[in-house]
């Protein structure tokens, strides 16, 4: 094995020699071999789709991506990255998993879904410069990072790829971009082109950005547990508390030493040793049994539910409600003090619940993209993720992505009072019943339309799963617990938006992480 040389001084990824072939990491007679078209079963992608050490790389991506003014700012202005992480990872995943896939036709399917999605995605950034998701220059930007961090996460794991795998592998990132409809020429055609593109987008394009910055040092200090540990929160705070920052280190020292200092970004002691360590250490995961490393069975134990239909749900609750009784064992044996507090009239009592199940859920259900307000990107996210879900086809997700928009303008008027184009929590709270009007029942009317697929005016099986499968339960709502009829739909929708009723399928759905 050839082990790569330490970096230059002042830690840039990549020097002319080592961007050029600086291992053997792939077989000798694959130097020069034909490229494999997208999707093909032996594709050079498919050696890292399943690498646990992408997920490292994935990381360093999305902060450099997320460094580039256009996606920084469609992304905190539209993204539901913070409030909602690993829904946002299941649907990244599925995207991918769409867009690389053998099928041409889910290809294509996935490729004109994300260009209708990139199109609603427009508007200015803190520095009153326009920015649009279709920006050809910013599309070419995040297969960019992909194609480069995937690189440097063989060469810093100690397994640098050979020129032949390398370019092989570029060529199959560019089919990814042409597959998207993008022109040829925003990624350069060779990669001695795409190294000095490369160095050039870090040098002169890439700023210190707010979504980096969440991406860095908020949202792993804030990120909610996975279904698979929402019953244990003491449990995750402790390990998040941990991990978050080694993470965040780890990410910082694999950026670019040019950016990092142009940035201002801190770099803790030892950094750099850590960063080679961790991704040495994530390297030997590749010797556990395949099917442990499917990203498709990790991300599904993660989104596990102790009352789903999983079998594995059975182990897991039984898990959690040991752990729950030695929790409370350990804190009959070590009580802490208490301190009565004078108990509040009942009348004071019930409003001060009533004022923070409102703000919860203000906060976990309206608030989608974390900024403290409802606005419009807000309901176009939960249209979004419903589209996502029923993978629907242009007519249908314009259908809803209308219903919503319609309602978004009756809440404008309903309780936007101080008319800054914003609904702020105390202007939700004061005018909560609003919510259920003509244009929210619209909405639901539309969601059950493009829901029942066959038009049989009742919501099957199937059907129920496609749209609530982190939440899917073998008694369905409605007649003998066999179909969802359109008026119990419209009902539960309506109960559940309004913030009536949170015990619903609608709760994970549209407020889970």
């Amino acid at each position: 094995m050839t082990i790569p040389d330490a970096p230059r001084p002042g830690g840039f990824p990549f020097d002319d020699a080592d961007r050029q072939d600086t291992g053997a990491r792939p077989p000798a007679s694959d130097t020069g071999a034909p490229h494999r078209p997208l999707g093909s079963p032996d594709a050079r992608f498919e050696t890292f789709f399943n690498d646990p050490r992408w997920a490292l790389a994935m990381i360093r991506a999305t902060v450099l991506e997320a460094a580039h003014p256009t996606i920084g700012a469609a992304l905190i202005d539209n993204s539901t990255f913070v409030t909602h992480p690993w829904r946002r990872l299941r649907n990244t995943f599925l995207s991918m998993q769409r867009m690389t896939g053998a099928d041409e036709e889910a290809r294509s399917r996935e490729a004109a879904r994300l260009n209708r999605m990139h199109a609603r995605l427009k508007g200015t950034d803190p520095h009153r410069r326009p920015y649009d998701a279709m920006d050809p220059g910013a599309r070419a930007w995040v297969v960019a990072t992909l194609f480069e961090s995937s690189v440097t996460m063989c060469r810093l794991s100690g397994q640098p790829l050979e020129q032949g795998f390398m370019e092989a592998l570029y060529a199959e990132f560019q089919a990814m971009l042409a597959e998207m409809g993008d022109e040829p020429g925003h990624l350069p055609d060779t990669l001695p082109e795409f190294w000095q593109y490369y160095d050039r987008v870090v040098a002169e394009e890439l700023e210190n950005t707010e979504a980096m910055r969440v991406i860095l040092y908020k949202l792993f200090d804030h990120l909610p547990a996975p279904p698979l540990l929402s019953g244990l929160p003491t449990v995750w705070a402790a390990g998040r508390a941990v991990v978050g920052p080694v993470v965040g280190a780890i990410a910082v020292a694999s950026l670019p030493e040019p950016f990092r200092r142009r940035a201002g970004l801190p770099e803790m002691p030892g950094a750099q040793t850590l960063m080679q360590g961790a991704y040495l250490a994530v390297g030997l995961a590749r010797f556990l049994p395949t099917s442990w490393m499917q990203p498709a069975n990790i991300i599904g134990l993660l989104e596990m539910t102790p009352d789903s239909d999983d079998p594995r749900a059975r182990t897991l609750a039984e898990l959690q409600a040991r752990m729950k009784r030695a929790g409370a064992l350990l804190r009959l044996l070590t009580p802490l003090p208490d301190r009565p507090e004078p108990a509040a009239p009942p009348a004071t009592a019930a409003a001060a619940e009533q004022r923070q199940d409102t703000e919860n859920f203000f906060r976990q259900v309206l608030d989608q993209t974390g900024n403290g307000s409802l606005d419009w990107p807000d309901l176009a996210a939960m249209a979004r993720e419903l589209c996502s879900r029923l993978d629907l086809d242009e007519p249908e997700e314009t259908r809803l992505y209308d219903a919503y928009a319609a309602w978004w303008r009756e809440l404008q008027a309903a309780l936007d009072t101080d008319g800054d184009g914003s609904i702020s929590a105390q202007e939700y709270a004061a005018a909560a019943p609003s919510l259920a009007g003509p244009a929210l029942i619209r909405v639901a009317e539309v969601l059950f339309d493009v829901t029942d697929r066959d038009g049989s005016g009742h919501i099957d099986a199937a059907e129920y799963r496609a749209l609530f499968r982190t939440a899917f339960h073998r008694d369905m709502p409605g007649a003998g617990g066999a179909t969802y009829t359109r008026s119990a739909f419209v009902k539960e929708f309506l109960a559940f938006m309004s913030g009536r009723q949170r015990t619903t399928a609608f709760d994970p759905l549209i407020a889970g992480a």
